[in-house]
């Protein structure tokens, strides 16, 4: 496992950043009336875009998650727009007003705390809203933990899953990740840090130990740190300690065919496997492991068991 972390300071912007920063706030004209969809940083405050900075500067009002998060980040470039809290316990008082503010011909950015609004968060309904009444949306592009996770994890990236947060509770996340097992791409998924202990332990049970996977925490931070290895190696390393800070897990996929092993190689394992756990979790366990259908891993394990069934079972 490979640990990188990340010393680069939050400090202010240099005065070249700032006059670029200047020219674009003032542009060549003003944006038109919508609801702007602004990607902001994850972490570092530097990665933000110039067109992000003149939308939250030139809109009418700022609907954010949270006003002190989104207030820091505009003190850092000197705007001064009017923020709006804009959460999920106020969606449905606010919505209207922000609409309303739509039909009289304002600009309206929508932001959350950190990253690409819609991503993982329920502001969806202020975009959809806003399409029900005929009112244009514009996407602002920029900083995304997703992506961030996914491009310094080292895992193919031509195809990939983002499965968002796993359920809390342990029944439902399991079954879940049982779910997820035979997906033939890379498996993004964010994860609480207290949860983050207990959801390594199964995925490595659900999806195979053997799997490659990352664990990107603090991304674009001071404290950035990308943990690689195994499933089973990322399982053990954080069982006693957990890590700190926001968590994006980025795991490969189910091996293909061509990556399987050999029957011996695979009889070899599925014995083992039987050994430890027993027939029904072996079967279960190098399904996700291999991608092979788990009913023909259960007959084989029965007659590797001695149960009697044989493989024509």
């Amino acid at each position: 496992m490979a640990r990188r972390p990340d010393t680069r300071p939050d400090s202010a912007p240099p005065a070249a950043d700032l006059a670029a920063v200047a020219a674009a706030l003032s542009g060549d004209r003003p944006d038109p009336p919508g609801l702007y969809v602004v990607a902001t940083p994850i972490g570092n405050l530097a990665d933000v875009t110039l067109r992000a900075l003149r939308v939250l500067a030139q809109a009418d009002v700022i609907a954010c998650e949270d006003t002190r998060v989104t207030r820091r980040l505009l003190e850092r470039y000197g705007i001064r727009t009017r923020l709006v809290s804009y959460h999920d316990h106020n969606a449905e008082a606010r919505r209207p007003e922000l609409i309303a503010r739509l039909a009289a011909g304002g600009r309206v950015a929508q932001v959350t705390d950190a990253g690409t609004p819609l991503v993982s968060d329920p502001g969806f309904r202020l975009v959809a809203a806003a399409i029900a009444a005929g009112h244009p949306v514009f996407p602002v592009p920029g900083p995304s933990a997703l992506m961030a996770g996914l491009v310094t994890a080292g895992l193919p990236t031509d195809r990939f899953w983002f499965e968002g947060f796993l359920p809390a509770r342990a029944a439902a996340r399991r079954a879940r990740i049982a779910e997820l097992a035979a997906l033939p791409g890379t498996l993004v998924v964010f994860e609480a840090p207290q949860r983050t202990a207990a959801a390594l332990a199964d995925l490595a049970a659900g999806l195979g130990g053997a799997r490659p996977a990352a664990l990107a925490r603090e991304l674009t931070k001071r404290f950035e740190t990308v943990v690689r290895g195994t499933l089973a190696d990322l399982a053990a390393a954080f069982a006693a300690s957990p890590p700190k800070g926001e968590i994006v897990l980025v795991i490969g996929a189910a091996p293909q065919a061509a990556d399987r092993p050999e029957v011996g190689d695979l009889d070899a394992r599925l014995a083992a496997l039987v050994a430890a756990h027993g027939v029904s979790r072996a079967a279960a366990l190098l399904a996700a492991e291999t991608g092979l259908k788990r009913a023909d891993l259960y007959r084989r394990a029965l007659a590797l068991a001695g149960g009697g069934c044989g493989d024509d079972a």
